[in-house]
């Protein structure tokens, strides 16, 4: 249904919502202030505790509320006021004489309770339009939308727009009333907002005065399936609904300490979590505990989606309901417990206690203690481990094993498959076991003939790594095969050798040998292939020694190693944004980790490099002797690392070296901030296993792969690089890979099939060469949206609405491709680019060149180039007409409509780095050919004409004052200084306008001028116009009689004296925000 006023979709909003529970008896509170808000949540908390006990029927006194108000306040943040929600009671101290039993003292007053849904003395009320109150003295009151009110506490405020005006108007309208203040006092209960129009809808928790709205947190509801819900009708019904609207409050927001942000969960973490706790309950109310072979089930959910937080859902859930009585969260790794137990601290409320096992002792003691405050334990799966028939007593483990034990097992793909969980599952028999993966184990990676479902159970909720690319929760990969060894050449050398030859002479005039050459250099593929029969056949490259790529024994480093570090040396700049970003390389085993710690000191000492591997485990891939280790090499390691950051590491201290480097890579204290100073952080860090699983930081932007992967590490490995951080520097996770890259590509074929859950959605962003045709055809289709409207100097933006919202649709659209092609290598400076045709393996011996002259002229008919015809100006020129977008249209209520779907990072690009140099080099052109005698017309025209091409690049007001001095040139009017550049003179006439502009302010209005001309510079918006209270000190220096002087002739008769005021506060406010003009 399309709505075309926000009154009519209002209304029906209001009506679903009382069709899903918000029926209270009172009706709807319309325009309610906030002190009738109080009035109302007065009158319920009197209701809800007016037995003897409390308030003793006598009513709650407006000091007493403001008692209440007051302690919201001193809260102030979200965090702190969820905690304060969730808390069930606030205390105050009674000071109604009425109450004769508790004058003077203090009472606890019920105000929420997260089990009381739609019954017991729950309300739930809609207030529609409430009235935030003006900051300003002079300022206008101002109506929300809806507010929906449990137990009269405003708790969700929802911004409506109407059909057509996108979901991001709504979300700038929010953030607008948060910067204006307006979500403070009562209003400051709101948890969580909800920005919708009837197509979409958008929610996300309440910032607070101090944080920041952040897109990649603003999430749209979906289905079990992850399918979303965007129609109006069917959010209110899902998400806000009784009673899913009030388990969004009580359960499933977290109060996050570590950080201090409020957070609420996506749509697969509430199925995961209500699926795994409605579990334990059927469980424990059918009394099934200690059945024989009952399993939990698994949680898919792919990584980088917040699992942990999901887990902590999952164990407080179980743990509030009673239903168990130890919830032990399960970690594969020692330090992954530690992070997790701070983790878990972190989500925990004041009235919970998680609890860390110092050793096995101390866990033994957790699970034997019936303390409440002993439910919730996180360990290692190592610890547990250790706890056997033998480290107990038999009458202790039989206590333990009458408990209702669950266990919440992380990364459950690493660690159920080995001694630690067979010895776990021995000792607790009855013990029910949940597992969290983003990659389980299924049929065709089976572990020890078993499947993660044969482990634990069914799956109980999925979501896939495609689902999280789609929904923006994850980046997607992009991925750079590179083959260091010419395809010819390996093909030939294999074909020589399976033909018994050395050399293609031995191979003529022998049939057999001819047979066998032939077939393999004309028909055998690279990479393993399956036969009519279904087995796994050789390709090339599985015929390969592995001693051509490099192995643990090695004497000499091999030539793919050099080519290795040449191309990731080469490319360094462009994918880590000149150091910005950090990189993990993975290599086949430790010894050749080592060696190419060695080549990377011996060839690019500048690059901060170092190494992370388990010295005490073999390899898990080529069973390594250990003695092949050399200690010497890691002291080394560590002795380069200590001399570089100033540390003092040992052997013996490794554990505390590998958490160092970890938390320099992740920027976690003590290094918060550490990319201020680039020169303490790390730049890529070597590994064999280490890392590639469980291992998260935004700042990891790209992978280097020298060693096989299959299945789940694949996408394990590849998830490093996918954490999110702003889209125009990170637009996705880069993947280079060397050793087989042939047979490489198509593990990671049969990976992302295994993984992607059916929906291969984005999991590979488009490579350079397609980014590059999609710019051009973007680009094509805004100047032929410019010039069929009237624009196609580019110098303004198209007259119709329709225009401008496909334009800027068009240029978000070019501005991602942009940023993608950056990362790839795309350059400003360079207008074409070369691709090799048939097969998107780079061979880096010609891209390093390593191959000789001729043999890149051989393939020069091998590559397609793409052109680029546009410049950085042309760039500029539509993202000032971008920026521009945002000036204008009218709103129903409490602000300005803007129907483009505007991105809030395009807004900022720096549309004055334009080229001034290009644009100066125009008009000293133009200039030198006026000042030629008996110029010819046409050729001062197609100077001016160039010139004037230029001013695209230049705000609407700056191309006013350019002309304007073109004019004064050609008029004589002007002497044209050498020393100045064309912008020097742009800026000066502007700066002369704006003069006279304040000047006639002053003049006619009598306002400071100062004043008057500090706001203009400091380029003040509507947040920042009375900030240090500096408009109202301007409105303070009007003289009323210049003033009505002024407003009196305008009108063409006297004004009232009171009006005036008024009147100059709206004209002033609006000189102000538009930059200033003539009066």
């Amino acid at each position: 249904m399309v709505f075309d006023t926000e009154a009519a979709f209002e209304e029906a909003v209001i009506e679903k919502l009382k069709a899903y529970g918000w029926d209270d008896a009172g009706g709807v509170l319309k325009y309610p202030t906030e002190q009738q808000l109080l009035d109302n949540w007065a009158a319920i908390l009197f209701e809800n505790n007016k037995h003897r006990d409390c308030l003793n029927g006598a009513p709650l006194t407006p000091t007493e509320m403001q008692q209440i108000v007051e302690k919201i306040r001193e809260k102030r943040t979200p965090v702190a006021i969820n905690e304060l929600i969730n808390g069930k009671e606030i205390i105050i101290k009674r000071d109604n004489a009425n109450d004769d039993l508790h004058v003077g003292k203090e009472v606890a007053l019920k105000i929420f309770h997260r089990d009381e849904i739609a019954g017991g003395q729950s309300r739930y009320q809609i207030a529609q339009q409430p009235v935030f109150p003006s900051k300003s003295k002079l300022g206008h009151d101002r109506r929300g939308d809806l507010m929906l009110l449990i137990n009269g506490m405003p708790l969700f405020y929802i911004e409506l727009k109407k059909s057509g005006v996108p979901v991001s108007e709504a979300i700038g309208q929010i953030r607008k009333y948060a910067a204006e203040g307006v979500f403070e006092g009562l209003f400051s209960l709101v948890q969580i907002f909800v920005a919708m129009n009837p197509e979409e809808t958008k929610y996300f928790a309440n910032p607070g005065p101090d944080g920041a709205f952040n897109e990649k947190f603003q999430f749209h509801w979906a289905d079990f399936n992850n399918n979303p819900i965007n129609q109006w009708s069917d959010v209110v019904k899902h998400l806000l609904s009784i009673p899913m609207a009030h388990q969004l409050i009580g359960y499933y927001t977290v109060a996050d300490s570590s950080d201090g942000v409020l957070k609420v969960m996506r749509s697969y973490q509430y199925y995961a979590a209500s699926r795994i706790s409605d579990r334990v309950t059927v469980i424990d109310r059918d009394k099934l505990w200690g059945t024989k072979g009952l399993k939990g089930g698994f949680v898919w959910h792919t990584t980088g989606s917040g699992k942990t937080m999901t887990s902590f859902k999952c164990a407080q859930l179980i743990a509030n309901s009673k239903d168990a009585d130890k919830v032990v969260f399960l970690v594969d790794r020692i330090e992954l417990g530690t992070q997790s137990l701070e983790q878990y601290r972190s989500f925990a409320n004041e009235s919970e206690t998680v609890q860390k096992t110092e050793s096995t002792d101390a866990l033994k003691a957790k699970l034997k203690s019936s303390d409440p405050s002993d439910t919730l334990i996180v360990t290692s799966i190592q610890k547990m481990g250790n706890i056997d028939e033998d480290a107990m007593s038999a009458r202790d483990l039989e206590a333990i094993r009458k408990k209702r034990i669950v266990f919440i097992v992380d990364e459950c793909h690493r660690s159920t498959f080995g001694k630690n969980m067979e010895t776990i599952k021995r000792v607790f028999p009855g013990a029910l076991m949940f597992g969290f993966t983003g990659t389980p184990i299924h049929e065709e990676n089976r572990k020890k003939l078993s499947t993660t479902t044969d482990v634990f159970g069914d799956e109980l909720h999925r979501y896939s790594i495609a689902d999280g690319i789609r929904d923006g929760n994850v980046l997607g990969f992009d991925t750079c095969p590179v083959a260091t060894y010419p395809e010819f050449d390996l093909r030939q050398a294999v074909a020589l050798d399976e033909a018994k030859a050395k050399s293609m002479e031995e191979v003529m005039g022998d049939p057999r040998r001819e047979r066998v050459y032939y077939q393999i250099m004309d028909e055998m593929p690279m990479a393993p292939f399956l036969d009519e029969m279904g087995n796994r056949c050789h390709g090339i490259e599985s015929l390969v020694p592995e001693s051509q790529y490099g192995t643990a024994d090695q004497r000499d480093v091999t030539k793919h190693q050099r080519q290795v570090v040449a191309d990731i040396v080469k490319h360094w700049p462009t994918l880590s944004r000149f150091g910005k970003f950090h990189a993990i390389f993975a290599t086949h085993s430790i010894p050749e980790a080592l060696d190419y710690y060695h080549l990377f000191k011996e060839t690019a000492p500048e690059l901060m490099t170092t190494v992370l591997v388990d010295p005490s485990i073999d390899n898990e891939q080529e069973k390594i002797d250990r003695s092949l280790i050399k200690e010497e090499a890691l002291e080394e390691v560590i002795a380069d690392y200590n001399e570089r950051f100033g540390m003092e590491f040992a052997l013996p201290t490794w554990s505390a070296f590998k958490t160092d480097v970890s938390n320099r890579l992740a920027h976690k204290r003590p290094y918060l901030g550490i990319e201020k100073t680039p020169e303490k952080c790390v730049n890529i860090l070597i590994v064999v296993d280490q890392m590639l699983t469980g291992f998260d930081s935004k700042w990891i932007n790209t992978l280097y792969l020298d060693k096989m992967l299959r299945y789940e590490m694949i996408i394990q490995a590849f998830s490093r690089t996918n954490r999110l951080f702003n889209e125009s520097e990170k637009p996705h996770g880069t993947i280079r890979y060397y050793r087989r890259p042939h047979t490489m590509r198509k593990n990671i074929e049969e990976a992302i099939s295994l993984y992607s859950g059916d929906k291969p959605f984005g999991l590979f962003v488009p490579k350079l060469r397609e980014n590059l045709l999609a710019m051009n055809l973007v680009f094509e289709d805004m100047i032929g949206l410019f010039e069929d409207n009237g624009a196609g100097d580019l110098s303004k933006l198209p007259d119709s609405s329709e225009a401008r919202n496909k334009f800027a649709q068009l240029f978000r659209s070019f501005n991602a491709l942009l940023e993608a092609a950056k990362v790839q290598g795309f350059r400003w400076d360079e207008s074409e680019y070369q691709f090799p045709v048939g097969d998107d393996v780079v061979e880096e011996a010609i891209a390093v060149g390593a191959c000789e002259d001729e043999c890149g002229a051989e393939r020069s008919e091998l590559y397609e180039v793409i052109a680029v015809p546009y410049d950085e100006t042309d760039y500029l020129a539509f993202a000032q007409r971008y920026k521009e977008l945002a000036g204008g249209g009218g709103r129903e209520r409490g602000g300005a409509d803007i129907p483009y779907d505007l991105s809030g990072h395009l807004m900022e690009i720096d549309t004055t780095k334009i080229d001034t140099d290009y644009m100066n080099a125009n008009f000293t052109k133009w200039l030198k050919q006026l000042d030629l005698e008996g110029s010819e017309a046409e050729a001062t025209e197609a100077a001016l004409a160039a010139l004037h091409k230029s001013f695209a690049s230049l705000s609407q007001e700056e191309q006013k004052y350019a002309n304007l001095f073109i004019h004064d040139v050609q008029s004589g009017d002007v002497y044209v200084d050498p020393g100045k550049t064309f912008r020097d003179y742009v800026t000066e006439y502007q700066r002369h306008a704006k003069n006279v502009q304040i000047g006639r302010a002053s003049s006619l209005l009598g306002v400071d001028a100062a004043i008057l001309s500090e706001l203009l510079v400091a380029g003040a918006d509507e947040e920042s116009l009375n900030e240090f209270g500096r408009f109202d000190k301007l409105i303070d220096s009007l003289d009323a009689a210049r003033a009505r002087e002024y407003f009196s002739a305008l009108e063409g008769a006297p004004i009232p004296a009171f009006k005036v005021r008024m009147r100059a506060d709206n004209l002033l406010r609006r000189f102000v925000l538009e930059g200033g003009f003539d009066l």
